[in-house]
Order: C-alpha cells, then sequence, then structure tokens
C-alpha cells in the first residue's frame, strides 16, 4: 500500500505541481492570482493550460470539464476530450487557455428561478483559480462559476466568492483601525459530514428510498439507539473497507479527510476534515458526498445521505465549523484575556449581532423539505436561532454591558483521582449540542446545517451578514474621527486611549440590542421556546415558513449593499427553493400512493384473506373452536385498511388541491400545513399495520433489516 504522503494530493493541480509543471514567472503570477486576487490575462492562461493538460494526460485523463454548482445544489459536468485531429488522419491532445478560462453549457435546463427561460439557453462557466483543478475518473475537472448570457450568477459558488470579497473587505478595514494591514484575509470552514450506510440488497426493495432518499413508511425498530452502544463503537469489518478506500480516494484529492467513527444511530456514520478556505471546503465537501455515493457499492451498501432517511432514530447534520483568519491569524482566538483582546471582542460582538439581526436568513440557508423533519428533534438544534457563547464569553458579555470588573474563568487541568493518568487539561467553557450556533473556543460551529445540503448557501449568509456587522462598525469609529492607521505609522496613546474607549462603547450599545440572541441552556425545553418566543426570536419550523424572509426589503437591500447577489438573483434564488421544496413533497405524495395501493394494501389484504380462511378452517375442523384471537387480529386489519384507506383519500384531495394552486408560496404553505400532516396519518396507518402482519407477507424490509446487518 502505498504510503498516505504519496497518495496524498497526487490527482490534484496544487501548489506544489504547479511550481514544478510552470515557468517560474508564470507561476509567480498564478500565485498572486490564487492568494492576491489579481487578474490573469490569456497569455498566462495559455501556459497553465498546456501545463495542466501534460500533467492530466501523464495521470490518465482522455478529457476535461468544467466542474459546476448549479442551483439544484449538486455538481455538473460536461466532458470534453483533448483530442483534436490533424489533416493526415492523426490527433493531437490539445487544451487552450480559452478552454481553461471559459465554457458554455445550456443555461436554461438548470434551475434559474426566471433568469433563463427554455429560448434562453446561453450561459458561461469561468475557471475559479482559487480552487484547484483536479482528475476524478480520467477526466480533468476544473472548478467553475456558472452565470447567465446576462451576467447573473446561476449557482451556488459565485456568491460565496462574492461574500468572501466583502467579509475580507470588511475585515480589513476594521484590523486598519488596529494598524494592521494583512495581505489576504480568509473564511476557513471545517464541514462534519454525517450519513447512512444500509445493505444494497435492502435498498433496492424499498420504492421510497431509491426514489425519496427517505423511508416514507416504517416502524420504529426493536432496538433503537436507547443503548448508547453505537456511538464511537468498534466499525464493522465492512463498514470499515469502504472507508478506507473513500480515505484513499479523497487524500489522492487533496482532501484532507481526519476524522472518522460510528454516529449515534446505528447504521450511521461521520467523517470530517482539516479545515480550509471556505470555497475550496464547499467543493471538496461536494466531492465528498459523490465519492461517498460511489464507493458504497464496491460494498454491497448504499450511502444515505437524507437528513431524515429513518423515523425515530437520529438524522444526519452537517455541522459548519466557521472562522476567520488574516495572514493565518485566528480572527476568534480570544487568547489569555479576552476581556482585554479588543480586536476579539470586536469580531465576536460583530458576529451576535449578525447572528441576532439576521437570525430568519441563517434559519433560510438550511432550510429543504428533509431538514425539516430533522431540525428539533433529540439529534438536531431547534429551528430557532440562538448562540451558545459558554461561561467565559457569558461572563465577559455581562461585564460589557453592565460596566462590571471581569475574572478570568478557572480551567487548570482535572485530576482524575488516579496517579497513573495524566491531568486533563479544562476547557473555559463546555459544549452545548443543543445550540444551533455554539462558540467552540475559537470558531463558531453552525450546526443547523443538513447532511444533503450545499454549505455554499449557509457560508454567503454567515459572510454577507458578519461583513455588514463589520461595516457598521467601521463607519462608526469613522464617524467618531478614528480612521486607518497607516501601515508605517505608530499609534500614539492618545489616540489609542479614545479608540479604545470609544469601541467598548459601541460594543456595550450592540451586546444591550443584541443580548437576547445568546442562550446557553437546553434548546430542546419548552421553557426555551416558549422563551425565545417572548424574547421576540423567529421560529420558522418550517421551509414554507422560512424561505420569505429572502425577499424581504431588508435582505434584499443587505445582499446588495454588500455587492454578492442583486434584487433578481436573490429572488430567483427564492423562486429556486420554493420549487424544488413544492417538487419533492410532489414526488414524495407520488410515491407514498404508489406504495400504498400496489405494495401495502395487497399485503395487508392477503394477510387478512389468509387469516379468514384460517377462522373458518378451525370452525370447520372444531365444532366451537375458540377463535376469538384470530378475529380480534382480523379486526385490527380490517379497521387499518379502512383507516390507510380514508387517509390515502385525504392525501388525493390535498394533492388534488395544491395542484391547483398558481402561486409557489401558496403551495409550500399548503403542503406544509396540510399535505405533510395528511402524510403522516397516511405513514401512522400502514406502520400499525407492519407490526401484525405476517412478516412473510410484510412487502418490504423493516427498520430491523436494514439497520441491523453484519
Amino acid at each position: 500500500m502505498a504510503k498516505v504522503s504519496e497518495i496524498y494530493g497526487s490527482m490534484v493541480f496544487n501548489e506544489h505541481t504547479m511550481q514544478e509543471r510552470l515557468p517560474s514567472a508564470t507561476y509567480k503570477i498564478l500565485l498572486k492570482t490564487i492568494k492576491e486576487g489579481q487578474p490573469l490575462d490569456i497569455e498566462v492562461a495559455n501556459v497553465v493550460a498546456h501545463a495542466m493538460k501534460e500533467w492530466a494526460i501523464e495521470k490518465g485523463a482522455t478529457h476535461f470539464t468544467h466542474w459546476f454548482q448549479p442551483l439544484s445544489g449538486v455538481t455538473s459536468e460536461k466532458h470534453d476530450s483533448f483530442l483534436d485531429p490533424c489533416p493526415d488522419g492523426r490527433a493531437i491532445m490539445s487544451f487552450s487557455g480559452k478552454e481553461l478560462i471559459q465554457s458554455e453549457p445550456d443555461a436554461s435546463s438548470f434551475p434559474s428561478g426566471g433568469l433563463r427561460a427554455t429560448f434562453e439557453a446561453r450561459g458561461y462557466t469561468a475557471w475559479d483559480p482559487t480552487s484547484y483543478a483536479f482528475i476524478k475518473d480520467e477526466v480533468l475537472c476544473i472548478p467553475t462559476a456558472f452565470c447567465s448570457y446576462t451576467g447573473e450568477a446561476l449557482d451556488k459558488k459565485t456568491p460565496l466568492l462574492r461574500s468572501m470579497n466583502a467579509i475580507e473587505t470588511q475585515v480589513k478595514r476594521t484590523l486598519a483601525l488596529f494598524g494592521e494591514h494583512p495581505k489576504r484575509v480568509s473564511v476557513s470552514v471545517g464541514s462534519e459530514q454525517e450519513f447512512f450506510l444500509i445493505p444494497e440488497v435492502e435498498y433496492a426493495r424499498r420504492e421510497d428510498l431509491v426514489l425519496t432518499g427517505r423511508t416514507l413508511f416504517g416502524y420504529a425498530p426493536c432496538k433503537g439507539q436507547e443503548l448508547e452502544e453505537h456511538y464511537f463503537g468498534a466499525i464493522r469489518p465492512t463498514v470499515n473497507e469502504f472507508m478506507k478506500e473513500l480515505d484513499n480516494e479523497l487524500w489522492s484529492l487533496g482532501i484532507s479527510a481526519r476524522t472518522k467513527h460510528n454516529e449515534v444511530a446505528p447504521a450511521q456514520h461521520e467523517l470530517a476534515p482539516i479545515y480550509t478556505n471556505a470555497n475550496r471546503a464547499v467543493d471538496e465537501n461536494l466531492l465528498t458526498m459523490e465519492k461517498m455515493r460511489l464507493l458504497a457499492s464496491h460494498y454491497g451498501l448504499v450511502c444515505l445521505l437524507h437528513e431524515k432517511p429513518f423515523e425515530g432514530i437520529n438524522g444526519s447534520g452537517k455541522h459548519n465549523n466557521w472562522s476567520i483568519s488574516a495572514d493565518g491569524k485566528n480572527l476568534l482566538d480570544p487568547g489569555d484575556n479576552p476581556i482585554e483582546n479588543l480586536r476579539f471582542l470586536v469580531f465576536l460582538v460583530a458576529t451576535i449581532e449578525a447572528v441576532d439581526t439576521y437570525q430568519e436568513l441563517l434559519r433560510m440557508s438550511v432550510a429543504s423539505a428533509g431538514n425539516d423533519h430533522r431540525l428539533g428533534a433529540n439529534e438536531a438544534p431547534p429551528a430557532i436561532v440562538s448562540i451558545f457563547l459558554g461561561d467565559e464569553l457569558d461572563a465577559i458579555v455581562d461585564s460589557l454591558i453592565k460596566d462590571t470588573s471581569y475574572e478570568n474563568a478557572e480551567t487548570g487541568a482535572l485530576d482524575l483521582g488516579v496517579v497513573t493518568l495524566p491531568d486533563v487539561l479544562k476547557d473555559s467553557a463546555d459544549r452545548n449540542r443543543t445550540s444551533p450556533f455554539a462558540f467552540t473556543g475559537n470558531k463558531f460551529e453552525f450546526r443547523m446545517p443538513g447532511s444533503e445540503v450545499n454549505l455554499a448557501d449557509a457560508n454567503m449568509v454567515l459572510n454577507t451578514v458578519v461583513a455588514k456587522s463589520l461595516k457598521d462598525f467601521v463607519d462608526a469609529m469613522e464617524a467618531e474621527g478614528f480612521c486607518e492607521i497607516p501601515k508605517d505609522d505608530s499609534e500614539d496613546e492618545t489616540r489609542a486611549s479614545g479608540f479604545s474607549a470609544a469601541a467598548y462603547a459601541y460594543l456595550k450599545r450592540v451586546l444591550v440590542d443584541h443580548k437576547r440572541i445568546i442562550f446557553n441552556g437546553d434548546g430542546y425545553s419548552q421553557e426555551w421556546a416558549e422563551e425565545a418566543e417572548r424574547r421576540g426570536l423567529a421560529n420558522n419550523r418550517t421551509t414554507a415558513s422560512a424561505l420569505p424572509c429572502m425577499v424581504r426589503d431588508d435582505s434584499i437591500a443587505l445582499f446588495a449593499e454588500m455587492g454578492v447577489l442583486s434584487d433578481i438573483e436573490l429572488r430567483s434564488r427564492y423562486e429556486v427553493k420554493l420549487e424544488k421544496y413544492n417538487k419533492l413533497i410532489h414526488i414524495e405524495t407520488r410515491v407514498m400512493k404508489r406504495m400504498v395501493r400496489r405494495t401495502f394494501l395487497p399485503a395487508i389484504n392477503k394477510y387478512a384473506g389468509e387469516l379468514a380462511n384460517e377462522i373458518n378452517a378451525c370452525k370447520d375442523a372444531l365444532v366451537g373452536a375458540d377463535t376469538n384471537v384470530q378475529e380480534e387480529v382480523l379486526k385490527q386489519l380490517l379497521a387499518g385498511v379502512r383507516r390507510i384507506t380514508e387517509a390515502l383519500h385525504a392525501l388525493e384531495a390535498a394533492c388534488d388541491k395544491v395542484d391547483r394552486l398558481a402561486d409557489e408560496q401558496e403551495k409550500a404553505d399548503f403542503n406544509a400545513e396540510t399535505v405533510i400532516p395528511t402524510m403522516e396519518e397516511l405513514r401512522a396507518g400502514v406502520d400499525a399495520m407492519e407490526i401484525i402482519t405476517s412478516r412473510d407477507l410484510w412487502p418490504v424490509p423493516s427498520y430491523n433489516n436494514m439497520l441491523f446487518y453484519v
């Protein structure tokens, strides 16, 4: 087996490969584009394209593709070969700078929210040099942005890149007040990916899993996760082999997969990478999900990435760990004495303000039909956005608001009472698994995203709202006469004292206005839901209620001011999200109705018929035979058939009504308020029959079959 150091990044045209393959002058220019955002001309692109092609061919590649993220949320690719026929019948392999920089996919065939019509097909992909090209399945993949013929963003990547530019601009303005002038500001993201692995043979027999990604029916397993034995337990041999191959594939693509373990629910697992630049982190997470799905079949397994594939046990999330750094220095690191670390406090308070002011946008960024089933359950934070700071930072916030003295929280070490065991260093704060947005030492962990989501949306919103808060801070300081300190000037004591006083006063005002978003308690409790309502926090439980905030005037103004999304681009995304939500519910209802009619009712009726024949046979064989038990079961079966049939008719009526609605928001509201509860009633009727129908006749694998395998 090759060493990890030899595998890692072997299929990536990274900086190491660039330095080896490119002329020194070209490499330096390209590095400035990657590191400092400087534009790249066609002459340099031609040189890069040639080197990239030669490297890719040596690695076995025959084609190239512009790899992009349309508004569907997944990735797309159209493969073109390097082949270039010659007049004499031979062929050469070619790849130009123009082909590297730009391509033209059909823009009318992807979701656009009205930005493109069927007859308006032209769209463009543009090379994103800040995310490395890589080879996948003998294809050179070039990460790209995707835009319309008229210039609007049609993808997830472009707004994310714009938001990264926005926060970089405002972070540099902020640090300039402290006399710091970094060359590069970056947002770092680490995504913890949860997923299920179940036997392929069982999956193939579940029409609902195949078509929707989740079980629309299924009675709770006899044993779920109540013994808490699966979490961090020994990994099944088959799963371990899958994870080994997955690691190797990801490492070769330069994806720093580091942590893997069993999660809480049976058959559930997690993979987490090391942090990297937000843009690359999103690209790498999408690649990770793709590889998970493809490689699982090598081991007779199927990877499920739906947020809630099984009712009654934990769903899957994708925790988004987010931080800001300037020239490699983490700006969310509190240091040894946070109360005196003014720079840290500025970024902390800006984040608090941003999350409170735009809490509904953050909820919107993770809204989906699947995530609605997960949020608020025992493994996921509630739909109410709040921030967990921990005891130390919470005490600092109180001291800033009240102008009282603050003493450092005790950290030190824990003595475990065993001489041979080392002392355990104690952190300044505990963790809170129920918090949607938790500070975890030197970063924030946004725990609301679902396992299947493209993290570009969540990070785009987070970057944008924090950039806005930082902008407001700098504008306020400049209005008081505190401007940027030139790079080579030393800060005089009078100015420093005045700036510090003004900044602390500003932070106090912000905290007084936004302290309501801070909550360190149990986010699952009913008391918190009631308290959150008293505080005026939003509680958008469904995607239908979460999406309208996108097109409110304050949201439109925010994204326009920060240069992230225009009015028309924002409205198009609102339409795309609404349409996707409604289509997913429509697909689920069609699958439910089909399975009930063709799968479950025939099986239940067949068992009822067999039971009736058995009762009659018993009475014929023995006059006066006691068949009360069998007759009671038969009554339950017949009552169940009636309940299922009535629920089926109710679902059909609800679907007919929603189909007649023209407005997508009205459809979404009706789906959330009427269709989904009706689906749940139909499911309950079928699930009640699963546990009394003969196992031999039940037509689909049960939760016991799918979740517990060798």
